[in-house]
């Protein structure tokens, strides 16, 4: 076998793990939990000791090296991370680490950063050199490719899609500002809204769908609008026109060909990413809506380990 590269895609709960060969291809994922305690001090051993069993099993040339997505706010020059709440590290030398035991190169990005390069080489972006995505979840994550690199900033910020205003006097974001994007537009947004519908109005259809399950999740809202409930099909459609609002204006900074959605909410169905494009071409300049095609990402969970993988093609080859 040739030179394969490990893909490592860091997340609070579990990180996910890829054997992958030079061509994309996945030889062989898996998962293992993100041990948060102590600061996280213990997750890159436990991360590089998973590995070391796995490749046990393979013949190859050699390790070209080690791509890792982790949350938070990253140098991807010098794998520094700022800050990653979820985990508990700060200003944390995360390539450092992992070369330390690893003895191969390692390179560091942003999970959603490494989720938009995998996307773009192996998945809905079919390599275009210009390319917003935004993954639609709990939060509201993204990444912006520009010249066929991804996007960083100077302090690593560029690309917080989800921390785009779209309401000045809106809901409070976790980052501290009010009306984020993420507000709305989140799986946790459109319970929001919902919920807000249901103190207006306490016998609609939702307000006695959450009295009778004691719960109400996105889902759940995309599920009542399909079915015909009014006040979900209201909320359904100000969140795909929101969302539309902001990546149109995106767009006309960027310039991209493509503009692929991700993420949980995503997979909601044809009828949200219609209203979506029907949004961002109300409200984009034509002559980037006409070059622009919106499509639904395809990789999913897979998209990080393969991002890693190709920010570790781009520094070797």
């Amino acid at each position: 076998m040739d030179d394969i590269i490990v893909g490592v895609d860091i997340g609070g709960t579990t990180s996910k793990i890829g054997l992958i060969d030079r061509n994309g291809i996945i030889l062989h994922k898996w998962e293992v939990p993100t041990t948060k305690s102590e600061t996280g001090i213990s997750v890159v051993h436990d991360i590089w000791n998973s590995v070391q069993e796995k490749i046990n099993a393979y013949s190859f040339n050699r390790i070209l090296g080690v791509g890792v997505g982790a949350p938070g706010f990253i140098d991807g020059n010098t794998g520094l991370v700022y800050e990653a709440v979820n985990i508990g590290w700060k200003n944390f030398q995360l390539a450092e680490q992992f070369e330390s035991i690893a003895n191969v190169p390692v390179f560091v990005e942003n999970d959603a950063n490494i989720a938009v390069l995998g996307e773009n080489w192996k998945g809905a972006g079919n390599q275009a050199d210009n390319l917003i995505a935004v993954t639609l979840g709990t939060g509201v994550g993204g990444g912006i490719i520009a010249k066929g690199n991804i996007l960083n900033g100077v302090n690593g910020t560029a690309g917080e899609i989800g921390h785009i205003t779209v309401d000045p006097d809106g809901y409070q974001c976790n980052c501290g500002k009010k009306g984020c994007l993420e507000t709305i537009t989140s799986a946790t947004g459109i319970a929001r809204q919902a919920m807000d519908q249901i103190d207006q109005d306490p016998t609609s259809t939702l307000a006695t769908y959450y009295r009778q399950n004691d719960t109400l999740t996105a889902k759940d809202v995309f599920d009542l609008a399909g079915n015909g409930d009014l006040i979900s099909q209201a909320i359904i459609e100000h969140t795909g026109d929101v969302l539309g609002f902001a990546i149109a204006n995106l767009a006309t900074v960027i310039n991209p060909s493509k503009i692929l959605i991700g993420g949980g909410v995503s997979k909601a169905g044809d009828q949200f990413i219609s209203i979506v494009k029907t949004a961002f071409t109300k409200y984009a300049l034509p002559r980037v809506s006409e070059v622009c095609e919106l499509k639904v990402a395809q990789l999913g969970n897979d998209a990080g380990i393969i991002g890693a993988a190709y920010l570790v093609q781009q520094h070797t080859t």
